[in-house]
């Protein structure tokens, strides 16, 4: 009996020995019998050209609309799996003069060339790509296999590790076809975002299987949604790589009047000093973006806390550094429907990329306005309005200080890179808006700091305003 006990100790040992070799065996196979299927085997470069629309990612007209998109008549891209690279080639409809949000639209070129050090956050949409998956996936050394039902269809998912530290989950269905790839990605905004490219209607061409419908998605809402109507295997790719971009400058500020400082480059932010506190207009970008804006605002007003931090509007490109700010202990001002988006949103994990906040845990502190909101301590003076009839975004708030005739805005006017360009042949929307609003307020401006601040650094004034507008 003990002799018996005994050896099924030993086959036991051995199989539990035996079995992360089987799991990976079962992975390989799978990816093996799914490249042969999609007839990936000697795949080196693929072209895929279609129609598309191309969302901007967190630019909704207010928190409860979807990413606002742009169409693609044409949309090509080619991938050279050996380089590893891509390009797109897009040409874009025109876009309607009342399109609600924001984001600028896509160039008519994207290159991308990737290295070995290149950030996972730049690879994974190569790799998230039918064949870009299959190669991954088996060059990883903990590739894993495992059968689970969603959506009542059954499929063998393989997941692997990204160098991010996140799961990369694949679904191949009953035909070996890649049905979904998910994956996340850290966002300053987001936290710990889910990223999918979902896969359907697979055709043959030339001997490879390629899917006619691909619809990635980011935070749950679609950023591409592509239909494909023709698919070259191996045909020419090759990918130049985009010249690197100047390195970013120091962050520094600009003195505009006693107690009002100008934080520069990139993104603006005006540091304003109160009498037992700072203010601060805008925390834009992400959260280095938004620690840079809270150190220099204390080198600019040594000794005292920041007490407020006034945020535009919700887009992503001007809200990614809040998450720096709560945990600063800043107070939040925003307009009044972002407060539960905002705390839902800032209350999300980020464990793959901890920042300050994810430490320090201060809660989530958010003041509302509607129209109008006035900060003052009995002498400075801060004025908040929020743009009636912008097609950018609801709850668009400009800063104005009346004593200094100076007004903060974001996308609501962003000056040409010639302060004397003339007026264009179609006036901007949110130019005419932007003056419809100083006139129906009465401000007094003299000076308009645009959160998009001219590379120069010039002081912009209501002039360039004027001439914008054809004045």
């Amino acid at each position: 009996m003990f002799k018996k006990f005994a050896a099924c100790l030993v086959f036991a040992a051995v199989a539990m020995c035996a079995a992360p070799a089987a799991r990976a065996q079962d992975a390989k196979e799978v990816l093996s019998n799914a490249s042969k299927a999609m007839g990936a085997d000697n795949l080196k470069t693929i072209q895929y050209s279609g129609t598309a629309t191309e969302y901007a990612l967190g630019q909704a007209f207010d928190p409860s609309s979807p990413w606002p998109g742009f169409a693609d008549t044409s949309y090509t891209r080619t991938i050279n799996y050996e380089t590893p690279g891509w390009r797109v080639d897009r040409v874009l409809a025109d876009i309607p003069a009342d399109r609600k949000g924001g984001g600028l639209p896509p160039g008519p070129t994207q290159s991308v060339v990737v290295g070995a050090n290149t950030p996972w956050a730049n690879q994974v949409d190569l790799w998230m790509t039918p064949f870009g998956f299959l190669r991954e996936a088996a060059a990883s050394s903990d590739a894993s296999v495992k059968m689970q039902s969603m959506g009542g269809k059954k499929y063998t998912v393989v997941t692997f590790t990204a160098p991010n530290k996140a799961k990369v989950n694949g679904y191949f269905d009953a035909q070996n076809m890649l049905d979904r790839v998910e994956t996340w990605l850290d966002n300053p905004m987001v936290g710990d975002m889910l990223v999918e490219a979902i896969y359907g209607g697979y055709k043959d061409f030339d001997g490879v299987k390629f899917p006619t419908s691909i619809v990635v998605k980011q935070g749950g809402s679609p950023t591409l949604d592509l239909s494909v109507a023709d698919v070259k295997p191996n045909a020419p790719a090759d990918i130049v790589a985009p010249r690197p971009g100047p390195a970013p400058a120091p962050v520094s500020s600009q003195k505009l009047a006693d107690g009002v400082y100008l934080i520069l480059p990139a993104y603006a932010a005006l540091a304003v000093d109160f009498k037992d506190y700072i203010v601060v207009v805008e925390g834009p970008q992400s959260e280095e973006r938004g620690e840079a804006v809270i150190a220099e605002a204390k080198r600019d007003i040594p000794n005292k806390p920041i007490k407020y931090v006034v945020n535009t509007h919700n887009h992503f490109d001007h809200s990614s550094g809040l998450r720096a700010f709560i945990a600063e202990g800043a107070t939040i001002i925003t307009y009044q429907g972002n407060k539960g988006y905002y705390e839902k949103i800032f209350s999300q994990p980020h464990n793959l990329s901890p920042d300050r906040q994810s430490e320090a845990k201060k809660k989530i502190s958010i003041e509302t306005m509607t129209d109008k909101k006035v900060l003052t301590d009995g002498n400075r003076v801060i004025e908040l309005y929020r743009l009636q009839g912008s097609n950018h975004n609801y709850g668009l708030i400009v800063a104005y200080l009346p004593k200094e005739k100076i007004l903060v805005e974001a996308d609501a006017f962003n000056p040409p890179a010639n302060p004397n360009a003339p007026a264009p042949a179609t006036l901007n929307a949110n130019n005419v808006n932007l003056m419809d609003n100083i006139k129906r307020l009465n401000l007094d401006v003299e000076t308009i700091i645009p959160i998009h601040y001219p590379a120069d650094s010039r002081t912009v004034t209501m002039a360039e305003l004027n001439r914008a507008l054809g004045k």
